[in-house]
């Protein structure tokens, strides 16, 4: 597994994660500095996902038709070039929300751009499919677990500026390493009479409903993302930053990073016959997350809380991807992914932007108390439904 391909993608992966981390952490506490709410916190996060989440399917439709790699390194370069102005932003203290906003859309756009593309360049640097997402994603998770420890302090020490400046370093790290891969080509397309964008977006579709098990998790998924992932993190970091300061919030995403860590390691060891059933077992701890700032627990409480739901997402997030990666073809691999990519965040904009009013309407406590019976809910459905339950691992 560990070829010079698979290390450069590696290292690509778990330096941008590194930054993206690092992101929630300065966005928030910057944002709140200058007097801005968690609402306008969840817009800022709402308008970047919202793009990602509308324009990754054109994303997986030009990464079948052209060059996947390439787009990949295109999207890290302009997001280079967005954190960099965010930097300026923030270190000039110059910060307007709409600004802020405009950089969210550029962000989540480059990220459709360049998510597609991951589905099908795993298994060319990596045999071993499952082990390759499981490293990556432990990586990942140590780099989620430094990365908003790391924010902290930094923002304590300097300003948020700072933390952005070290983001758009990480793309940069990021696009080098995907211009170092040597991949070999691609087998030819099959050849069809009329072969536009059109006819890829709607073969991309039909091939994707005709998954029952992939269409109804992402319908499932839909809900989770609404109810409990949207609103999670403008309201916890509303209840945690002014109650405990940016270091506490820090603390808590690397307690989630930790547990990621820990729930892709089992991932990797454990290679479930039936890996969405047991995925869907470890989507139970989930509920964790939003009942422990919900209950306003004490820091450490939470942390421990966080880091039990990040083992059980982490060990979902796993399978999941290795399951997709391993029951389509390569061919139409990318608009599959864009297509499930899709509708798994489509709903966390729309979460992100009704965090506010929510809170406002019923308390940020009973929100996030709802997101987590909300977890436990789509555990039992998924579980529930026979096409997820008994997919086969196939190896």
């Amino acid at each position: 597994m560990w070829s010079a391909n698979f290390r450069l993608y590696f290292t690509a992966r778990t330096v941008a994660m590194l930054g993206d981390t690092m992101l929630p952490v300065a966005l928030s506490a910057g944002l709140l500095s200058y007097g801005y709410s968690a609402g306008d916190i969840g817009l800022v996060m709402a308008a970047s996902t919202a793009c990602f989440a509308g324009l990754v399917i054109f994303g997986g439709v030009f990464a079948d038709r052209f060059n996947a790699r390439a787009m990949m390194i295109g999207a890290d370069l302009v997001r280079v070039c967005s954190q960099s102005l965010a930097a300026y932003l923030f270190l000039t203290h110059t910060v307007r929300l709409w600004e802020v906003a405009v950089i969210a859309v550029v962000n989540g756009t480059a990220a459709a751009m360049f998510q597609p593309g991951v589905a099908s360049t795993v298994p060319r640097v990596a045999r071993d499919v499952q082990g390759a997402n499981a490293v990556t994603r432990t990586a990942e998770s140590t780099a989620a677990l430094l990365g908003p420890a790391f924010a902290g302090v930094l923002i304590g020490l300097t300003s948020p500026g700072a933390v952005f400046v070290v983001h758009a370093s990480t793309y940069a790290t990021s696009a080098v390493c995907l211009v170092l891969l040597r991949l070999s080509p691609l087998p030819p397309r099959v050849s069809r009479a009329v072969n536009t964008f059109r006819t890829d977006l709607v073969e991309g579709w039909r091939e994707f409903r005709a998954r029952t098990w992939m269409w109804s998790v992402i319908v499932v998924w839909m809900v989770f993302m609404v109810c409990m992932v949207g609103p999670f993190t403008p309201l916890a970091a509303g209840q945690i930053i002014p109650a405990h300061g940016a270091g506490a919030y820090g603390l808590v995403n690397s307690a989630l990073g930790g547990g990621t860590a820990i729930g892709a390691l089992i991932a990797m060891r454990w290679r479930a016959d039936l890996p969405l059933r047991a995925g869907s077992i470890a989507v139970f701890c989930t509920c964790l997350m939003p009942l422990s700032v919900g209950l306003a627990l004490p820091v450490a409480a939470i942390c421990g809380c966080v880091f039990v739901a990040g083992v059980g997402s982490a060990f979902w997030g796993v399978n999941w991807a290795t399951s997709v990666q391993t029951q389509v073809p390569g061919d139409i691999l990318n608009r599959i992914h864009a297509y499930e990519v899709a509708g798994s965040v489509a709903m966390v904009p729309v979460g992100q932007a009704l965090a506010g009013p929510a809170s406002a309407a019923f308390g940020a406590a009973h929100v996030l108390l709802a997101g987590s019976v909300v977890a436990l809910s789509v555990a039992a459905t998924l579980l529930a439904l026979p096409p997820v339950r008994n997919l086969r691992a196939r190896r």
